[in-house]
């Protein structure tokens, strides 16, 4: 009866021997690890993991001592190369017997640092709005003068300074503009998010023809609803800042993959999608800087000398209009950025 509860518990839970030997594990385990109990059974639990020398120790200790202990946010890698950050209970049930007990956290700390992303992202979102109104008053202001003023002059070198007032009053409100994003519904209709990566694909070669353009594509992955033309900016404002950071770094043998894959019961933000399509956009170049990472995704925030800190802001805004949200993982000679939207039908 007692094995029949812990089958059915969704913590992962590990039986093993003096030895640190494993004698049993419940389904969760099974899947944490993902290995089944006949492959491991018998084997000693620290051999299993890389960073089980210090889980080893811990457990012999918890044996001799016969006292239970909790380790918080460790990191284990497993024998397929996934890293986990767990949270794990050891507890001795006799000389020869211990009980562990194993919470995987990187689902929670990717769902708060998702909360985080997107609360900042509202709260850009509202400052923003506010900046604009109280800019573009003042601007209307100036052209409108400006307009008066070239009317009543006569001398064609005085009314080329009140055209340059007009343009350059013209591109702040452009940037203002930039800065909100996309101003206009966006439409959701069936569309494949491949014709989007191709359409993004063949512009870059035209653009960038100096890099190698690699396609990893899932052609199981279903149409999803959204607005073709803004997802082909929000990844091309993405894909083109990577090819660009590569251009400027001088990186050798720049390369570029664009990859699609499905996730299956998929958490973004608090909220859990039974499908989810993941576009990865992954490059070989320098890296984002440690400084920018955390505000990366704010308008006006560049790492790049001729960048407008626009790209990846517009792009986040897209994202977040079709429920989804981007997301970047990166160090030298690696970054790769995901770009998550559900896939399931939202009647809004």
């Amino acid at each position: 009866m007692y094995q029949r509860v812990m089958e059915h518990l969704t913590t992962a839970v590990l039986l093993l021997d003096g030895e640190l030997r494993l004698r049993w594990m419940n389904p969760a385990a099974e899947a944490l690890l993902a290995i089944s109990l006949s492959r491991l059974k018998g084997l000693p639990l620290p051999s299993l993991v890389d960073g089980g020398k210090e889980l080893g120790e811990l457990l012999t200790k918890a044996c001799e001592e016969f006292h239970p202990f909790t380790q918080r946010e460790a990191r284990l890698t497993l024998g397929t190369g996934e890293t986990l950050t767990v949270d794990y209970t050891v507890s001795p049930l006799s000389a020869n017997e211990l009980l562990l007990e194993v919470e995987p956290r990187d689902r929670l700390l990717r769902i708060s640092r998702e909360e985080a992303l997107q609360t900042r992202q509202e709260t850009i979102k509202v400052l923003a709005r506010g900046l604009a109104h109280e800019v573009k008053n003042p601007l209307g202001g100036i052209r409108g003068a400006a307009q008066l003023l070239e009317r009543d002059l006569d001398d064609p070198g005085l009314q080329e300074f009140t055209r340059i007032i007009i343009e350059e009053v013209d591109r702040l409100r452009d940037l203002v503009d930039s800065m909100l994003g996309p101003n206009r519904v966006i439409r959701h209709e069936p569309l494949n998010i491949h014709k989007v990566l191709e359409r993004v694909r063949a512009l870059l070669i035209v653009e960038h023809p100096s890099v190698w353009i690699e396609r990893d594509y899932d052609p199981s992955l279903p149409d999803l609803s959204g607005d073709e033309s803004q997802l082909i900016q929000a990844v091309l404002n993405v894909a083109r800042n990577a090819v660009e950071a590569m251009t400027e770094a001088g990186t050798p043998s720049p390369r570029l993959t664009l990859c699609t894959r499905a996730r299956r019961q998929f958490t973004l933000g608090a909220e859990c999608h039974r499908l989810v399509c993941e576009v990865a956009i992954i490059d070989n170049g320098p890296g984002i800087p440690t400084s920018l990472r955390e505000t990366l995704f704010y308008p006006m925030v560049s790492g790049r000398a001729e960048g407008s800190g626009l790209g990846l802001s517009i792009a986040q805004s897209i994202l977040h209009q079709h429920h989804g949200l981007i997301e970047c993982e990166s160090q030298p000679g690696h970054t790769r950025f995901r770009l998550l939207i559900p896939l399931e039908k939202r009647h809004d």
